[in-house]
């Protein structure tokens, strides 16, 4: 049998990262349906921090960090842990998987018009295009294709929003990741800012007295908790910065797109999710002017954590 080649095996982790991030709102909507957002925040990166620790660990790349490095990370952690798992974990309560996989996506469109707003990027026709196409798929999948104010009430939209709103997080986040990780290796940032994160959603877990959920879960439950920890917040990370320091980082950011598609069909077999025409048009829509919108010329790539928001 012939050896996989170098490149392929980091082209396929890359791959992997995609595909386990696309899976994690399923078993994100799993394991809430037990126990609460906070608790289950505070449980899968309790593991996530274990196995980027040790990977730190092994690579000897950890090192002390300064005062004012303190205060960054302390910011990059809320955006990222606090308030980006919140919104998601939330969200979940009140909306599909699919639909939440199918908003993230949106992240990239963000990312375009803050570059518009805060750097004077200027919008070419093909950019316009792109975001008008994928806010158009945003509508289909919020609306279902039910044009009509009813359709945007809450709470049935809710979850919808919360979504929206995880995406522009995420998009803040990755900008204002790119100073840090100038200065440090990205599995250590990751480490520090789910450590510092954690830290910080854990007094709401003491408040809200979290370890009675413990008894809640299930087995299941306990699978989704793991799968979550260890492989999407951990894993996941690992093989993506690999791939991302071995090649093209637009050939990396390609698999992405498959993350939304993944959670479709993942949704569908665990949580008996149906498939609608409506909710994969618009989601082929978001993805579709997501892909025009980074293929503009003018378009500035911002460097930071994935947009997989798992």
């Amino acid at each position: 049998m012939r050896a996989m080649s170098p490149l392929t095996a980091v082209r396929l982790k890359g791959l992997t990262a995609a595909v386990i991030w696309g899976a994690s709102f399923v078993a994100t909507k799993a394991a809430l349906s037990e126990i609460h957002p906070v608790t289950l925040i505070v449980l899968r990166f309790a593991l996530g921090l274990g196995v980027l620790g040790l990977a730190v660990w092994q690579a000897r790349t950890f090192r002390r960090i300064t005062r004012r490095d303190l205060f960054l990370l302390a910011v990059l952690g809320t955006l990222a842990i606090a308030v980006h798992q919140g919104l998601q974990a939330t969200g979940l309560l009140f909306t599909s998987a699919s639909n939440m996989a199918w908003l993230v996506a949106m992240q990239p469109v963000f990312t375009a018009i803050l570059a518009w707003l805060f750097l004077a990027e200027v919008f070419g026709i093909v950019k316009i295009a792109g975001l008008v196409i994928a806010f158009a798929g945003a509508i289909l999948v919020v609306t279902k294709g039910v044009f009509s104010p009813d359709a945007l009430r809450l709470p049935g939209t809710l979850g919808d929003l919360l979504a929206l709103a995880s995406a522009l997080n995420w998009t803040i986040f990755s900008v204002a990741s790119k100073p840090m990780l100038r200065r440090l290796p990205p599995s250590l940032m990751m480490a520090y800012v789910m450590g510092i994160g954690w830290l910080i959603v854990l007094p709401f877990f003491v408040a809200a007295q979290g370890w009675h959920d413990l008894s809640r879960l299930t087995p299941t439950g306990w699978g989704a908790v793991a799968f979550l920890g260890i492989f999407c917040s951990g894993i996941a990370y690992i093989f993506w910065y690999d791939a991302l320091a071995h090649i093209d980082a637009s050939q990396v950011a390609a698999f992405i797109y498959l993350e939304p598609f993944v959670t479709v069909v993942v949704a569908a077999i665990v949580l008996h999710e149906a498939f609608t025409p409506i909710s994969i048009i618009g989601g082929v829509l978001i993805l579709l002017g997501v892909a025009l919108v980074n293929r503009a010329p003018t378009t500035r790539q911002v460097a930071g954590a994935p947009g997989a928001s798992d």
